[in-house]
């Protein structure tokens, strides 16, 4: 990295590293997309709906993922910044091996509580047998997912963002192909559809094993000298990271509840199609934060807090356009979009009505979630955690369990706009009081 090349091209540097991590992000958000398309097409609403219901595991999964990774290569970045390359190294290794070993361990955990999670939320029928026959072959999946990702920050941290994005094409390819022949030509079901997820995953692992093996130049494979006060300070600065999407997964477990008792199957069908909008954007916005996250690190690393700060607004400004052109695209082809999914008018109505509330949030989630990676970045780790803890917690299973009682599905809908707005204005006098965001 050439701290002169950030401070003249400031926005050309946060998209040449954020691009390909977007990329990599939306064909993640794409594969998900494309089993929920499947799915829908092959299995029916009860199959979406199910599907839907497993998301608070993905949710584990991906907090305990971002806890490890981001914390850790935050650390690798701010030493690789000082010069320290031998504390580098070893960071990175321990990283990984941490995030390994926690993956593994909660895919071991997770198994134990389906059938509890189930009776919870009061699936029964084809939605409880299309759970578990999902859900079981995806947890090796989630597995892989988690140290991909893990792998793919260190990539992008080494400035070769683009190699994992060429990983990704490969993989989001194999995973539609596999899923139109295990669906749509083979007739396996919902447990295909995993198995193209699982196969996917495992091609991606292959790959980004080869890069650390052939191709690294900074972060490399081996032995490490296990540091109980590395992994503490890891943790701590993913902490954030683990509150948001634990968080996120704990709301969409409240969300499914309340859906189910109030609503029924097709609420949470309808709200699993909306929601597909919404991790894409979020995914995008994912991609900016752990694209720009490596340069904010070096900056701080490197004593330019200006240009750390510079960094976030830039970032900010691009999260907001998106995410307010996305609101226009999707709420003028909310009909459309539904119809995609399911044939159901009932269904495709909701979608169309919540379409028009929910992606409300839109303007202003991007910035709270840049906001989150920035102070992560810089090793703040308290107000990040605090943003995460409202917007994806207090405030919005506030909103879940108080508005849907006054508005019914509209009030499933208003949850996330009303959260955000809120959030938004807890960024304001975090960012206003930090140090880190105070001219250097």
């Amino acid at each position: 990295m050439d701290l002169e090349t950030v401070r003249q091209n400031t926005t050309a540097t946060i998209l040449r590293f954020s691009v390909p991590a977007i990329v990599a992000m939306l064909l993640t958000s794409l594969i998900t997309v494309a089993d929920g398309f499947f799915v829908g097409n092959y299995v029916g609403a009860e199959g979406i709906a199910a599907v839907n219901l497993g998301l608070p595991i993905i949710y584990l999964f991906l907090s305990i993922g971002l806890m490890v990774s981001v914390g850790g290569a935050a650390l690798a970045q701010i030493a690789f910044g000082a010069g320290e390359q031998s504390a580098c190294c070893q960071t990175f290794r321990q990283t990984v091996a941490t995030t390994v070993v926690f993956a593994v361990l909660t895919g071991a955990a997770v198994v134990l509580f389906f059938e509890p999670m189930l009776d919870i939320l009061g699936a029964q029928g084809q939605v409880r047998e299309y759970f578990k026959s999902y859900y079981v072959i995806l947890l090796p999946e989630l597995i892989l997912m988690v140290v991909n990702s893990c792998l793919g920050m260190f990539i992008r941290g080494e400035g070769n963002p683009q190699f994992f994005m060429k990983v990704n094409v490969v993989s989001v390819l194999l995973n539609v192909v596999l899923d139109d022949v295990f669906a749509a030509v083979l007739h396996v079901g919902i447990a295909g559809i995993a198995v193209a997820s699982l196969l996917s995953a495992a091609v991606s692992f292959g790959c980004l094993l080869y890069y650390f093996i052939k191709k690294a130049t900074v972060y490399r494979l081996g032995a490490f000298s296990f540091s109980a006060a590395v992994c503490v300070k890891t943790l701590l600065n993913g902490s954030s990271e683990f509150i948001g999407e634990m968080s996120t997964g704990i709301a969409m477990f409240a969300y499914n509840f309340v859906i189910m008792r109030r609503i029924g199957v097709d609420g949470v069908t309808a709200f699993t199609i909306v929601g597909y909008v919404s991790y894409v954007f979020s995914m995008v916005v994912v991609g900016f934060g752990q694209g720009v996250s490596p340069l904010v690190s070096f900056c701080f690393g490197a004593k330019e807090g200006g240009l750390a700060r510079r960094l976030r607004r830039r970032t900010n400004r691009l999260v907001f356009a998106i995410g307010a052109a996305l609101f226009l695209m999707m709420t003028a082809l909310a009909d459309w979009y539904g119809g995609l999914f399911v044939k159901n008018i009932t269904i495709q109505e909701m979608v169309r009505s919540g379409m028009l509330i929910f992606t409300v949030s839109f303007f202003f989630c991007g910035m709270n979630a840049i906001t989150s990676f920035y102070f992560t970045a810089v090793g703040n780790a308290l107000a990040s955690a605090l943003i995460s803890l409202s917007r994806g917690f207090v405030v919005l299973l506030a909103c879940i369990f108080v508005l849907p009682a006054y508005f019914g599905m509209t009030g499933v809908w208003l949850a996330a706009p009303v959260t955000e707005a809120v959030t938004m204005v807890l960024c304001a006098v975090l960012v206003r009081r930090s140090d880190c965001f105070k001219a250097a």
